[in-house]
C-alpha cells in the first residue's frame, strides 16, 4: 500500500487466471460496438461487482464506502497516445484535486502479455504529486495476463506504450515513438484488449470527478443510449459500490455534454 501511494501505481500479479482472461477478451470481442460501462454490460458486469476491484479499493483507500459513477469500458486496439490526467483538475495547485490525498483510482486489466511485448501503459512515477503533465520519470508498465493494474486518476500516463526489443533499452516517450523503426520495436501481443475501471472513495473527489464528467460529450451520449435496468441497479448495490446514477442525472439535462475541449469544471 505505501508502494501505492509513493509511486502512484501498483500491480498486483495474479489476480485473474488464464481461463478468466480468455473470457473477459472473448466478452470483449462479443460486446464490440455496444459502447462503454460495465454496468450495463451482461457480459463484463462482472469485473465490476465480483469484489476483486472494490476489495483492493477499500484496501487502498481505507474505507468500505466504495463509488462507482458509471465510468468504465473496454477498448480492442486502440490507438490513442498522449500523457495525459484523468482527473478534473490537471494543472491548477489550488484546484479542489489538490487538496489533501486523492482518492480516485483507475484499474487496468489488459488481456495479453506486456512485459515481452509493446502496447502496455506508460506512466510518469510520482506525477499523481504534481499538477502538471512533464514531470516524473517515465516507465512502461510491465503486466502479465491475469494482473491487475491500479493507478491515481492523478499520475500522468498515456496508453500504446511502446518497448524496445533490446532487454535494457529505455522506455521511449509517447511523443517520440513514431521516430523508431519497427524492427526496433518488441511485437504485439495479437490484439490489444483492455477493460479499464474508474472506482474511488465516496467523497468530496469523487462527487466533483462524476460532476466533471457530466460536461464530457463522449461519456454523456454513452449514458443516455444506455440508462441502467434495475439489474444494473441491483448489481451494484448487492456488490456493496455506492452508485451515482449518472444516466439518470444526464437523461433530462440538455445542459450536460457540452464540454469538447476537456475544460475543468469552475471551483
Amino acid at each position: 500500500m505505501n508502494s501505492f501511494w509513493h509511486n502512484g501505481f501498483q500491480v498486483l500479479p495474479r489476480i485473474y487466471s488464464g481461463e478468466e482472461i480468455a473470457q473477459l477478451r472473448q466478452a470483449a470481442y462479443d460486446s464490440h460496438g455496444s459502447g462503454g460501462d460495465l454496468l450495463v454490460n451482461p457480459r463484463l458486469r462482472h469485473v465490476l461487482t465480483d469484489g476483486r476491484l472494490a476489495e483492493v479499493a477499500s484496501t487502498l483507500l481505507g474505507t468500505s464506502d466504495i463509488h462507482y459513477g458509471g465510468d468504465s469500458s473496454f477498448t480492442i486496439n486502440c490507438t490513442q497516445r498522449g500523457f495525459h490526467k484523468d482527473n478534473a483538475d490537471r494543472d491548477d495547485p489550488a484546484a479542489p484535486d489538490w487538496r489533501g490525498r486523492y482518492t480516485q483510482l483507475r484499474f487496468g486489466i489488459y488481456c495479453q502479455d506486456h512485459t515481452r511485448h509493446t502496447g502496455g501503459l506508460n506512466l510518469r512515477v510520482g506525477s499523481h504529486e504534481v499538477p502538471n503533465t512533464v514531470d516524473g520519470r517515465n516507465h512502461y508498465v510491465k503486466v502479465r495476463p491475469g494482473d491487475l493494474a491500479v493507478w491515481s486518476m492523478r499520475i500522468t500516463h498515456s496508453g500504446n506504450g511502446m518497448l524496445l526489443k533490446l532487454p535494457f533499452a529505455h522506455y521511449p516517450l509517447p511523443s517520440r515513438q513514431p521516430r523508431y523503426p519497427s524492427w526496433s520495436v518488441a511485437p504485439a501481443d495479437g490484439d490489444r484488449v483492455a477493460i479499464f475501471v474508474h472506482l474511488g472513495a465516496n467523497d468530496e473527489h469523487a462527487q466533483r470527478y462524476g460532476d466533471y464528467l457530466k460536461t464530457r460529450s463522449y461519456i454523456v451520449d454513452a449514458w443516455r443510449q444506455r440508462p441502467y435496468d434495475e439489474e444494473s441497479r441491483h448489481a451494484a448495490s448487492a456488490a456493496g459500490l455506492s452508485l451515482r446514477d449518472m444516466p439518470d442525472e444526464v437523461i433530462g439535462d440538455p445542459a450536460a455534454g457540452k464540454n469538447d475541449a476537456w475544460a475543468p469544471i469552475p471551483y
